[in-house]
């Protein structure tokens, strides 16, 4: 935990109380309701409890009635079908949704995830190629193909008719496939841009059940859909909060198959009250490392698995993706030492707004992951490749105020291939280029960065002293969850307080302490802290907390602790 600037966002009390009253609310959540813009009571309600009627129409989106008509042809006529999805945990749950509801219609339907190290990214020739000899007719891609021309102009040398559902930005022209079906079309006025990838597979699924008359079937696939929609870290506002709040309840209290009890009992998990934490902290990262490390088949067979004499295979099968994970970290972690060193010691990386850092033979598998790291570390846009036979494989995350593939778009002649999102994109580049990518996308970044974008800031929701901290107020908190990107989890301010026993390291890098104010006491961690205990030792009499507030359990009891954003000596202002 490092100092940030702290940012005290203006509410208007007036509206708030307004907001309170029409809705009975806490004037806490009436508050944050309308720091998100959330002022009017109807919008408010539904974000409070989404239900299924609050999901678009799915015909809305561009080329949908195309896509449904030829799957049901495919279907009436016995062709067979196959899922293309992709190797992160949204291209998985995307293909097992699809795929699952395909066969619940009586389709013969197979799938194909590419293997990151062997198959390279997103919608190839080749596998299209693979799919004909096996008699496919049909293929259907998930997370993944909009930018995947090459790929549709062999499909339709070959006959084979391709819809594609994806979520990533496309490229000036789609490719040339029987359908395009993305929100982000600029044609498209489908009135929800932000969806995953599995939230638009979950629209072609919805669109299916309603034409076949089986909407009972949806909410069985929704909570599937919640685990990519959370792992693919998309704003959580509308149909994506709707997926996410109403999944995780289905995924707390729901009845499982086989395979997602075995990777909730994996994680942790049984019994609990599943919260976006869980998914993206827990379930999503196991997941995940199947594709990152091995093969993504392993997580996909997991999730299929609906016969309870699977149980053992199924087991099994979490206990591989355990496994993998802690493959993974070991990996990851010695990879971010390393990068971070480049960067801290090599001026020319380290200097720079946009920190391009090569390995040679780094895992691939994990160097998305290091990218983030690097953007937490250092709050720049950070892109990791690593260099194997003259080739560098990157992945690319960014800041707020930084549009990644944007800047991509204007060294794009220097990349054999590249995609993505603002916050979030791939590459690979010949590796003789990687030093002019660092310079032209640093030129971009000098003049698209303003100084005060690099700073790190924290931004407070509101004041709350300590004696205001009860049950009622973390209860009303839970009315806001899950929190991710455009719904960031609360943060307030407290100040002064006193640390009121000894600072206890926590596995070297955490602090915990208790907090006292007004009489009030409370346990409290900062993560990652263990550095910064100078300064709260020197001030433990008249501290100032940026914290949001938690419900724990453990040994059966439960109680409220803080989790410190920030902390510094207190100032009477």
């Amino acid at each position: 935990m490092k100092t940030l600037i702290w940012n005290h966002l203006p509410c208007n009390d007036d509206e708030a109380k307004l907001l309170g009253a029409a809705l009975n609310l806490h004037p806490t959540v009436a508050r944050l309701l309308c720091l998100r813009g959330l002022r009017d009571p109807d919008a408010a309600a539904r974000f409070l409890s989404p239900s299924m009627d609050h999901l678009h129409d799915p015909f809305l989106l561009a080329d949908m009635g195309k896509a449904v008509e030829r799957i049901e042809r495919a279907l009436a006529n016995k062709e067979r079908i196959a899922i293309h999805g992709d190797y992160d945990v949204d291209g998985i749950t995307s293909t097992v949704i699809l795929r699952r509801a395909l066969e619940m219609l009586g389709g013969d339907v197979v799938h194909f995830i590419p293997e990151r190290l062997r198959d390279g990214y997103g919608l190839q020739p080749a596998a299209i190629e693979r799919l004909h000899g096996e008699g496919v007719r049909l293929v259907i891609s998930v997370d993944c193909g909009i930018r995947g021309t090459e790929a549709a102009l062999r499909a339709r040398d070959l006959g084979l008719d391709l819809i594609i559902t994806d979520h990533h930005e496309p490229d000036g022209t789609l490719p040339p496939a029987l359908a395009v079906i993305n929100p982000k079309r600029h044609d498209c006025s489908y009135p929800d841009k932000n969806l995953a990838g599995v939230g638009v597979a979950l629209k072609l699924v919805q669109a299916l059940c309603t034409r076949a008359d089986k909407a009972k079937w949806l909410p069985a696939f929704v909570k599937i859909a919640a685990i990519g929609t959370l792992a693919d870290v998309v704003p959580l506002v509308g149909e994506n909060r709707v997926i996410a709040k109403l999944g995780l309840g289905m995924l707390s209290s729901g009845k499982h198959t086989v395979g997602l009890r075995s990777l909730l009992e994996a994680s942790g998990l049984t019994g609990k009250t599943i919260d976006g934490f869980h998914v993206s902290f827990l379930m999503a990262p196991r997941i995940n490392a199947a594709g990152r490390m091995s093969s993504p088949d392993i997580a996909t067979r997991l999730l299929l698995a609906i016969d309870e004499g699977q149980l053992v295979e199924a087991r099994a099968l979490a206990q591989q993706l355990n496994d993998e994970n802690t493959k993974r970290q070991a990996e990851e972690a010695e990879i971010v030492a390393q990068a971070k060193k480049v960067v801290e010691s090599d001026p020319s990386v380290g200097a720079h707004n946009v920190l391009v850092v090569a390995g040679q033979g780094w895992h691939r598998g994990v160097i998305g992951i290091v990218a983030s790291k690097l953007v937490d570390l250092f709050n720049k846009p950070a892109i990791v490749l690593s260099v194997e036979n003259g080739t560098g494989h990157g992945s690319c995350r960014s800041i707020a105020a930084f549009d990644m593939l944007g800047a991509l778009e204007r060294c794009a002649d220097l990349f054999d291939r590249f995609g993505g999102h603002k916050q979030a994109a791939g590459l690979t580049i010949p590796a003789a280029n990687i030093a002019e990518f660092r310079r032209r996308i640093n030129d971009w970044a000098n003049n698209a960065l303003d100084p005060r974008d690099l700073m790190r800031r924290l931004r407070i929701d509101a004041p709350l002293p300590l004696r205001s901290i009860d049950g009622g107020v973390v209860e009303a908190l839970t009315m806001l969850g899950p929190y991710g990107a455009a719904n960031p989890k609360p943060v307030f301010h407290a100040g002064p307080v006193q640390i009121v026993n000894p600072l206890r390291v926590i596995k070297e890098r955490h602090l915990k302490m208790s907090v006292r104010q007004d009489g009030r006491t409370f346990p409290a961690i900062a993560w990652r802290s263990a550095e910064r205990s100078p300064m709260f030792e020197q001030h433990r009499a008249n501290l100032e907390l940026a914290f949001s507030v938690d419900k724990n359990e453990f040994n059966g009891d439960t109680y409220i602790e803080l989790t410190l954003a920030d902390a510094r000596g207190f100032e009477a202002r």
